[in-house]
């Protein structure tokens, strides 16, 4: 597919679970920088990484690299707070996606209240736009969350594609499909450029994948954990595959 054209839908690849690994014994291997480079040479068209407060996973020093070594655009994702705002602007990544964080979870639950939160997180994107950085919320698939993350500012929207992914198919995932759907076309119609992702796999990507109004899908641990069997390189293609079928 062209990768130029209109109906081509980004794939970016999160390599926060490469770096879980690595963490889990300590040492430098498996390398997330190294999973970066494989998924760019794979059709990757971005990289997602996480830097937690916690530092559970992604470090400082794979943010520096990452910086130094990619090229294709960096995504980083994180939360609001003073410490990743000086980060993030120390270091000017292609992207900033503001996600929820909450130090016992065991990975990102749910969207970002930015309706709620509208008056601490103005700042912030106030500072991150300014300073360049393509800016995205982190979001359930609610109207108030896309018209208030218009109202901070921010360019992009990243629906949360978690509730969908884990609801069980049949109608509960199809309500939740269409959660998306919608969401999707009011972010379309308010200005705002949509993304999509969490828990995303094989045979749930395509009905999101076919959403024509997401620009983008941000994918990680499933192709982390799929390369155990046939590889990080075969894992991203065959998603890929399944990403430009949906939208053919």
């Amino acid at each position: 597919m062209n990768r130029v054209g209109l109906n081509y839908l980004r794939l970016g690849v999160n390599v926060d679970h490469v770096a879980t690994v690595r963490n889990a014994r300590g040492g430098l291997h498996p390398d997330p920088v190294r999973a970066a480079l494989v998924a760019a040479a794979a059709g990757a068209d971005g990289i997602t990484a996480h830097l937690r407060e916690d530092r559970r996973h992604i470090s400082d020093d794979d943010i520096s690299r990452l910086m130094a070594e990619l090229k294709i655009p960096l995504n980083l994702e994180m939360a609001a707070t003073q410490e990743m705002l000086a980060i993030a602007l120390r270091h000017k990544p292609h992207a900033v996606c503001l996600v929820p964080e909450k130090r016992q979870e065991r990975t990102t639950e749910g969207g970002l209240d930015v309706a709620g939160g509208h008056n601490h997180l103005a700042p912030y994107v106030r500072q991150l736009v300014g300073a360049g950085i393509r800016v995205s919320m982190f979001i359930e698939a609610e109207a108030r969350q896309l018209d208030a993350s218009k109202s901070l500012g921010a360019p992009v929207v990243e629906l949360h594609t978690g509730t969908y992914c884990e609801s069980a198919p049949g109608p509960m995932r199809e309500q939740q499909l269409k959660r998306l759907q919608t969401a999707a076309a009011h972010a379309a119609q308010i200005g705002l450029e949509c993304h999509a992702g969490h828990g995303l796999g094989y045979d749930t990507v395509k009905p999101v994948a076919a959403i024509p109004n997401v620009a983008e899908l941000n994918i990680g641990h499933f192709l982390v954990g799929e390369a155990i069997f046939t590889g990080f390189e075969d894992s991203i293609r065959r998603m890929r595959h399944l990403m430009d079928e949906a939208r053919a």
